[in-house]
């Protein structure tokens, strides 16, 4: 089942891999040979590209959504429903869809993600540090989906059935809600528009992030795509924005970064299982913390930490959100302990009186929360909140 509005004459207007301006000193394209569906890279994973400490990557993303199962795995003529001509649809998702990657909707996941990038020097017990530097939409649409025995409400939503002969031949009979949303310039910023009832619209701003952002496991064994860890991946945290950085604990030589599940928007729970999926520009700077300096940025957090100009952004994952939330609790205190210098009878107290912890997701098995600390409440003759914005 797929609902929307046919999408408007703007729409013809796409940034084409490689096309149009290009920031990061790097470019690497999402083709059949550049990406993984449904797992992430690995430690035996050979990359795509090798990067020095401090380069810069251009990676043009692309959506899972229109190249699904559920979408006959047939972007054009999915998107073709909703009036999107065929030269609005990227080169490349085309690519990938009818490459012969195999993909199996019910057993691997959604993810198409682009690497892995080996950054030289980069060894276990170090951290990566990525920062975002630039998020460019790739076309004036995207989709927000919801799929059966998946999502917060799985088996109340979707309201629909899901035939046994489901097939990539008849995807109609998986069932899915797939909500295909244009995107307008509206009074100077851009909005993404959902119909409702009779010509109705609900507009809500954009705040592009990637979901998945990490670093391969140190193992030989697959990765899975849909649930986050240490090594980052799925954490799909929606204030990685431009001007965001990323930490993440190095496992294996070359740190090999990835990227992918590109979001125009999404709200703090994700609950209907996707967010406003759609393919990005995204420009990062890859850079290489020592592990001798790296006690000195987070302590001994051996997890995924971010920052923004404005919060320092403690991680708890977990498959039960009680204990996701204890994660998040722990990994802000010993933060404010370790690297800030408050005692962690402070540091708790303070997290009752200041810190926000939010739902990041509940929809990708191992549920995140996250915790926001204000910089500005530590900007004093010290100098921490300077000092953990250099880092």
């Amino acid at each position: 089942m797929t609902t929307g509005v046919a999408a408007p004459a703007w729409a013809e207007h796409v940034l084409q891999s490689g096309a149009g301006a290009v920031d990061g000193a790097t470019f690497l394209p999402s083709t059949p040979d550049t990406v993984l569906w449904g797992y992430l890279p690995n430690a035996d994973s050979e990359p795509v590209v090798r990067v020095e400490p401090g380069a810069t990557v251009t990676i043009d993303t692309v959506s899972h959504e229109g190249l699904l199962e559920d979408q006959a795995r047939d972007p054009v003529g999915w998107f073709a429903g909703f009036g999107v001509p065929a030269a609005s649809v990227l080169h490349d998702a085309r690519d990938i869809a009818a490459s012969g990657i195999r993909h199996d909707f019910d057993d691997d996941g959604p993810h198409i993600v682009t690497g892995p990038v080996h950054v030289d020097g980069a060894e276990p017990g170090d951290l990566l540090r990525v920062e975002i530097l630039t998020l460019v939409p790739r076309v004036h649409y995207g989709v927000i989906s919801n799929r059966h025995g998946l999502g917060a409400l799985p088996g109340e939503f979707p309201e629909t059935v899901r035939y046994p002969d489901a097939s990539v031949d008849r995807p109609d009979r998986y069932g899915s809600v797939c909500t295909f949303t244009t995107v307008e310039r509206r009074h100077g910023r851009d909005m993404g528009l959902l119909p409702y009832g009779d010509g109705e619209v609900a507009a809500f701003p954009l705040a592009p992030f990637l979901g998945v952002m990490g670093v391969a496991r140190a193992t030989s064994e697959p990765v899975p795509s849909v649930p986050p860890g240490d090594h980052g991946g799925n954490i799909d945290i929606k204030l990685l924005g431009e001007g965001s950085t990323l930490y993440l604990p190095v496992q294996a030589p070359g740190a090999l970064f990835y990227a992918g599940d590109p979001h125009y928007a999404q709200g703090n729970g994700e609950v209907a299982l996707t967010a406003l999926e759609a393919p990005l520009r995204a420009t990062v700077r890859l850079s290489v913390v020592p592990a001798d300096r790296a006690t000195g940025i987070l302590g001994r957090l051996r997890r995924p930490f971010a920052e923004t100009d404005t919060h320092w952004i403690a991680v708890g994952l977990d498959i039960d959100l009680d204990e996701a939330m204890k994660a998040a609790v722990r990994a802000a205190v010993d933060f404010l302990a370790m690297v800030v210098g408050m005692t962690r009878a402070q540091a708790l107290a303070y997290l009752s009186a200041a810190g926000d912890f939010e739902v990041s997701q509940v929809v990708d098995a191992v549920k995140g929360v996250h915790c926001l600390i204000r910089k500005a409440d530590f900007q004093t003759s010290s100098g921490h909140g300077d000092e953990r914005g250099d880092a």
